[in-house]
Order: structure tokens, then sequence, then C-alpha cells
């Protein structure tokens, strides 16, 4: 394999990693408190001396996947009216316990289990500030439910719970897991100053017209250079077949 080739897998390779995180962005433009990812990328420069006889020196450049980091910025609130419908304004992450242990989420659609448990879409719970499962009894779920600003439930009779908030140092070390939910992977820190809005919900932070259009010349890019790859592999076995015609006369 000659460099043309190696150049072209590289593209296709960045090319291809570039598509799965756009894709995956415009499949969730529609999901309460997701944040889109993007691909960071950098150039290897290889150094060619003396190339096909040339005294000159050459550069090759191949593209490298470094990482993947998440787009923070804030997406858009929507009233829904329901008292278990949560957002966040500003920093910060709802607490929920899952079988494989305490898990992050910006997506606020809550709702109460069979057992006054206040749990996520996919039946977690949320956590209070002790990451305790917050809990209602049958008499103060019958009642209108409160959440202040900074997390106090509350019904006429009182105080029930406070929702606490978490978040990392480094977002971009959370680890997605599927379902909306991010796998922390250093320390937790309550959030000082959290602002929760009751009856609203966080959209999606994806520009789904940015992401449309990044897709479709991604797929040209990723055309472009298979069609290179594709020419190359062409040209090689030509001209083998072409050195074997010639040793056979």
């Amino acid at each position: 394999m000659d460099t043309t080739s190696y150049l072209a897998l590289s593209h296709i390779d960045a090319l291809t990693r570039s598509l799965d995180v756009t894709a995956n962005n415009l499949a969730n433009a529609s999901t309460n408190g997701f944040k889109s990812s993007a691909l960071l990328f950098t150039d290897y420069i290889s150094n060619q001396h003396g190339v096909h006889g040339l005294s000159a020196e050459k550069k090759l450049s191949y593209s490298q996947d470094k990482s993947t980091y998440q787009n923070t910025l804030q997406g858009e609130f929507h009233t829904t009216g329901n008292p278990l419908d949560l957002a966040i304004n500003g920093q910060g992450y709802f607490s929920v316990k899952t079988p494989q242990g305490i898990r992050l989420t910006r997506d606020g659609k809550f709702q109460i289990a069979g057992d006054g448990t206040i749990v996520n879409l996919g039946g977690n719970p949320l956590l209070d500030a002790q990451q305790n499962p917050i809990t209602l009894t049958q008499e103060q779920i019958a009642q209108p439910l409160s959440i202040a600003s900074d997390g106090t439930i509350s019904t006429d009779e009182g105080i029930i719970n406070t929702i606490n908030l978490v978040t990392v140092d480094e977002p971009n070390s959370l680890e997605s897991e599927g379902d909306h939910l991010f796998r922390p992977t250093t320390p937790l820190h309550n959030v000082a100053s959290r602002e929760i809005r009751q009856g609203t919900l966080e959209a999606s932070n994806v520009n789904a017209v940015k992401e449309t259009t990044d897709l479709i010349r991604l797929q040209r890019e990723y055309d472009l250079n298979f069609q290179l790859l594709q020419k190359d592999f062409t040209r090689r076995l030509n001209a083998i077949d072409k050195i074997l015609s010639e040793t056979s006369s």
C-alpha cells in the first residue's frame, strides 16, 4: 500500500467517526437536555525526504481523531406545566441512582413510581443532597407539589426534601452511557448556587440545520476519499497485470 492509500484511509477513518457523531447529534435533536458532541482532530505531519528520487522535502498530512468533546451550551427552555418537569438554569446535573451506580443527567423529565419514589423515564430514582432516593407518601402525592428554585420540594403541609444538583470540574470527563445518562469519572461537587425551574424542560442544544449541513458535507468528503482509494487500488492492479503480461511474453 502506497502513500496515496494511507492518506485516503486516514481521512476515511476520521470522516467515519465524524459521521457517527453528527448522526448521533441529529438523532437526539429532540432529546430533552441533550448536549451535542464534536470531534477534535489534529494532523500528523510526515516529512518525506527524497520521495520518488526528488531531493526536495515533501510534507504529508495524516488526519488523527484525538478526542470527542461535549458542547455544554444550555438548550432552550420549554414550558410544559407538568410539576415534575424540571429544568436546570446554569451549571449542574440531576443525580439518579442506577443499578451501575450514581449517574448524572440534564433531562428533567421525572415521574412518581408506584412506591412514591420520584424517578426518571428509565425508572432511576432522583437523589437528594445525601444521595438518597426522594420518596413521597401517598398523602403527599395527593397534594399539589411545589419545587422551589433551590430544589426544595414541599406541599401545603411543609417541606418534604431537597433536590440536589452536582457537577464535576471538567464536564468533558463525563462518559455518556445512553438513556440521557453520564457516568462521572472524577469526584462530584454540589452546585452552590442552583436554579431549578418547575414545569419546564430544557431542550437539546443541537442545531439541526447545522448538523444536517455538516452531515451532507462529511458524506461528500467520505465519497471523494473512497473514490480516490478505489482509483489507487485499480491503478496498482493494472500495474501488476502489466508487469505479469510483460514477464509472460
